[in-house]
């Protein structure tokens, strides 16, 4: 049975091919089959870190030709930042503290259900190549698997265009989740990548430290950005090449912010906000960009709706197909986010609207310099040699303790400087998004351990801790969190 829903949605965009039965392999005598999904997510990339999202330094000619010929979000957050906890809420459409694998490297159960299996008994050919750090419970979502969790160099890129013509000799539509570890950190040698960054072309962001020594990083991290961007232009070229362009999605995001102090696992904007390029010919209006807030809990709805598939009911995220056609339209409200075990001991919870951002840190006696690879960076080093010369967004980072509550007023501080948190010319704001974040933990079972997960290395040195590889509860346990549905404020 074809769903009235999916009717109504291949009326609205007019698309050039018919929805199937979810059930029902995609070949389909009465149109040509649904669109193949091509999935790409990058490796601790920040969004403001491309050229179509205004970073001109950055070479990222393939990918600002995907933005001018598809659609651009500027409003687009993960849920988490935070590498595998990021993944699996993409993967599941869930909040991280509802798939029971809330921390980095905890697997997903076999009880929830992944987006990509959906579509792979729908008729899908589903495929992984690169970082595949999930659990093994994902496995079964794909028909293939061609990476790991451990960074090999790679991540699988060179693979894509022969995946492509194993792809089209299947007769399927496909789905692919491209992985690429670029780019987290160790860096690859510079030398093996198509495009290099000079040092001294870089402007360095104002929560770092400016030095040949964090010059010399980011440019190794823009790297890594470019050689993304150079197999994305390989990708298209391949697509074109096998007559599959005009029925292929392709999506560019990321797990999280950049492997920098300040950026990585923080909750602020350039922690939480990601790129996000969608490119759909015919669909998608060339130049098309989107502020809409959107949750990267949305993806798995909006991909399945593409396809005609229903999403499963643990799905808390909404689809936002309507927004690719009505860019203007509003979508959500409300972003939440969480930051939990990372390396280190951490409970944080925030609540965006398009105006205001107000975060709760459960534990403000402790610094969030971000994860071992960040705060054991070069960037990190030049941080805490020159502790005494800092200006107060480069320290916020060494900063411990931390206020337990932040307040932050988005037009007039976008670079969330400036706690506003004891501001009373907010206290209606601040109060309201206090009950708001309230109100999401309690409706979708987030709960505060009494034994969180301890810091497994030294904040400091980096070094091991004896307690390394103890877990304490997962978040969201003492409420039953993984068996709770509720979607929570929108």
């Amino acid at each position: 049975m074809i769903r009235s829903l999916f009717f109504f949605r291949l009326l609205f965009f007019a698309t050039p091919f018919l929805f199937v039965q979810p059930e029902a392999h995609a070949q389909n005598n009465a149109g040509s089959q649904p669109p193949n999904i091509i999935f790409i997510i990058g490796d601790d990339i920040s969004g403001d870190d491309l050229g179509a999202y205004g970073n001109g330094l950055v070479k990222t000619p393939n990918l600002d030709r995907m933005a001018a010929d598809g659609a651009l979000f500027r409003n687009f957050f993960v849920t988490t930042s935070s590498c595998s906890p990021s993944r699996t809420s993409i993967l599941t459409g869930r909040y991280p503290h509802n798939t029971g694998a809330a921390e980095l490297h905890t697997p997903l159960p076999a009880s929830l259900t992944y987006f990509p299996e959906q579509l792979r008994k729908a008729g899908y050919y589903t495929a992984l190549l690169g970082k595949w750090h999930e659990g093994p419970n994902t496995k079964r979502a794909y028909d293939r698997i061609t990476g790991g969790a451990a960074r090999n160099g790679s991540g699988g890129e060179a693979l894509w265009a022969d995946m492509i013509s194993k792809c089209k000799a299947t007769g399927k539509p496909f789905f692919l989740w491209l992985a690429p570890f670029d780019a987290h950190r160790t860096w690859s040698p510079d030398r093996e990548f198509a495009v290099t960054h000079d040092p001294k072309d870089i402007r360095v962001p104002p929560t770092l430290v400016d030095d040949s020594s964090t010059r010399r990083d980011l440019a190794s991290y823009y790297n890594e950005i470019g050689r993304i961007d150079t197999h994305l232009g390989k990708l298209r070229a391949t697509l074109e090449q096998e007559g599959l362009a005009q029925n292929t999605i392709i999506i560019f995001t990321a797990d999280n912010g950049r492997p920098f102090p300040g950026s990585k696992t923080r909750l602020l904007d350039r922690g939480l906000k990601e790129p996000f390029i969608i490119y759909w010919p015919g669909v998608i209006e060339p130049g098309t960009v989107n502020h809409a807030l959107v949750s990267s809990i949305d993806i798995a709805p909006t991909l399945l709706e593409i396809a005609g598939v229903r999403p499963a009911p643990s799905v808390q995220g909404i689809s936002f197909l309507p927004l690719l056609k009505k860019p203007a339209k509003t979508f959500r409200n409300y972003l939440f986010g969480e930051h939990n075990w990372h390396d280190y001991e951490a409970y944080e919870r925030s609540v965006r609207t398009k105006d205001f951002l107000y975060i709760f840190n459960g534990r403000p006696r402790l610094d969030n310099g971000g994860p071992i690879d960040a705060n054991q960076s070069p960037s990190a080093r030049s941080l805490k040699q020159q502790r005494d010369q800092l200006t107060p967004l480069q320290s916020d980072a060494l900063a411990a303790p931390r206020a337990p509550e932040e307040f932050f007023v988005m037009g007039q501080d976008p670079l969330q400087t400036l706690n506003q948190i004891q501001n009373p010319k907010y206290r209606r704001e601040i109060n309201a998004l206090r009950k708001k974040l309230k109100q999401w933990q309690r409706e979708t079972g987030d709960t505060e351990p009494v034994q969180l997960t301890p810091d497994w290395y030294h904040r400091i040195t980096g070094k091991a801790l004896p307690q390394k590889n103890t877990r304490g509860e997962m978040p969201g346990a003492a409420a039953d969190a993984p068996h709770n549905n509720n979607k929570g404020p929108f």
